[in-house]
């Protein structure tokens, strides 16, 4: 049978784009991708990108109080919102274009509109014309999830954050996992008034507890005010702003809501079902090893996966995908040990398993070291940093590396090397110290703190 593509991708984030260009550029095939929206996905247009360029924004009031400390006399003005959009805006219609050049240049034929599934062959866009293709790669990334709660259409998300058109004063960030605390951050160093509801007991579930805990501490002491074991119950519009009530049953008006609740895979009208192709957890499409679904022509890279849902994560899938499909060459991503950051103030990088996760598995060491660094420490400051391994006391091969410190991102992504490569703590140690820095005290500690 003849079909129209080799290959047609409906999406063009990180992991759909990429894919179709390699499929296209290097592997010679015919290639079509659909993308509804703008191209570039979650974390270019509304996700990774504008994020860390906010983290950037909100640094400088940290960075001006510093600097007095330095003698050097600094009068930080008040924050233009108006201004660093305008920039922020041109800065993703640059990197759309960017994506944009990429596709055309690999031959890439690119449809601005939904496509959704037929069969396992067909697929029809919005216009009403329907195409086919040999195979085809669902990376349709995730979205957010509200609360069901009412008045939460009042609530905004990190869709939204980024298009709003004034600073609130004050808002309510409701969640509790890595874009509710990234979020805190930045509001709070932009100058809002930050609240921030957390229904569990600790911020940061599923990270390592003893650094989720020092973030937790961080984020109180820079004044944003945690509500652990608290949730939102309604919000209701008033002359003065949302008005919300908690669990519990107290009132409080804010300027704005933010739900950073959880997000969810775009798969809702897609065809998958009709299909035979039964959805997982939230929506996610089950895939094997090499991202394939159930019906052999239809794969899925990516947040729609719901596995490790990180815009690297959804790059090295599609290669992996073309590498197994148009190469001949069966690749399959490996999930274990991806290292990753949250971008709180102070930031925290982690790769393998928390301290928990590895006493749960076997018999561990623990060594970690919490201080002032230098910078601080001269300031008169009491912010601490926190270095922490997890050691597997039968192999002594490192388990997990955990870093709460500013630059963490930069740091874990080098310590990533070594804990993927399978190093022990002898061969940490082994590395000799760069003097002075906060991470050489990975390379120093020699005694453990605890074992299990």
């Amino acid at each position: 049978m003849a079909f129209d593509y080799d290959l047609f991708v409906i999406g063009g984030g990180s992991g759909g784009v990429r894919a179709a260009r390699l499929a296209s550029a290097e592997a010679g095939a015919k290639v079509a991708l659909a993308e509804e929206y703008r191209m570039g996905g979650t974390c270019v247009i509304r996700g990774c990108v504008p994020k860390k360029l906010m983290v950037f924004a909100s640094g400088f009031p940290a960075m001006a109080m510093n600097a007095a400390d330095y003698g050097w006399d600094i009068k930080l003005g008040a924050f233009d919102w108006t201004a660093f959009k305008g920039k922020l805006d041109l800065e993703l219609d640059r990197l759309e274009n960017a994506y944009r050049n990429t596709l055309a240049r690999a031959g890439v034929q690119v449809f601005d509109e939904r496509a959704t599934i037929i069969d396992a062959h067909t697929i029809q866009l919005a216009c009403g014309d329907t195409v086919t293709a040999k195979h085809i790669l669902v990376a349709t990334g995730g979205q957010p999830v509200k609360l069901d709660v009412p008045g939460a259409e009042l609530a905004i998300t990190s869709n939204e954050i980024f298009n709003l058109k004034t600073l609130p004063k004050s808002v309510l960030i409701v969640g509790g996992g890595f874009i509710a605390c990234e979020f805190a951050c930045i509001l709070n160093g932009l100058g809002v008034k930050v609240t921030q509801y957390y229904r569990g007991q600790q911020i940061l579930r599923g990270f390592d507890q003893e650094a989720s805990a020092m973030i937790c501490d961080a984020l109180v002491k820079q004044g944003i005010e945690l509500r652990l074991g608290d949730n939102v119950a309604a919000l209701a519009k008033t002359p003065e702003g949302i008005l919300v009530t908690d669990t519990h049953g107290q009132q409080k008006v804010f300027d704005q809501v933010m739900f950073a609740t959880g997000r969810s895979p775009n798969t809702a009208g897609l065809g998958l079902e009709a299909l035979g192709i039964d959805l997982g957890q939230s929506g996610a499409v089950p895939v094997d090893k090499y991202s394939q679904s159930k019906v052999p022509s239809i794969f899925a890279v990516g947040d729609v996966t719901n596995r490790i849902n990180l815009t690297p994560v959804a790059i090295r899938e599609g290669a992996a995908f073309v590498e197994t499909v148009f190469h001949g060459r069966p690749t399959a991503f490996d999930h274990e040990n991806v290292p990753s950051a949250v971008f709180t103030r102070p930031e925290f990088g982690t790769i393998g398993l928390s301290e928990e996760a590895a006493a749960a598995q076997e018999a561990i060491e623990v060594y970690v070291t919490a201080f002032k660094p230098m910078k601080e420490a001269f300031a008169g400051r009491d912010d601490k940093v926190l270095m922490k391994l997890v050691v597997s006391k039968a192999t002594q091969r490192v388990l997990g590396c955990h870093i709460v410190a500013d630059q963490a991102g930069e740091m874990i992504q080098l310590a990533g090397i070594a804990v993927k490569m399978g190093a022990t703590k002898a061969q940490f140690d082994q590395t000799c110290a760069v003097h002075p820095t906060m991470a050489e005290e990975l390379v120093t500690m020699k005694t453990p703190v605890r074992t299990t």
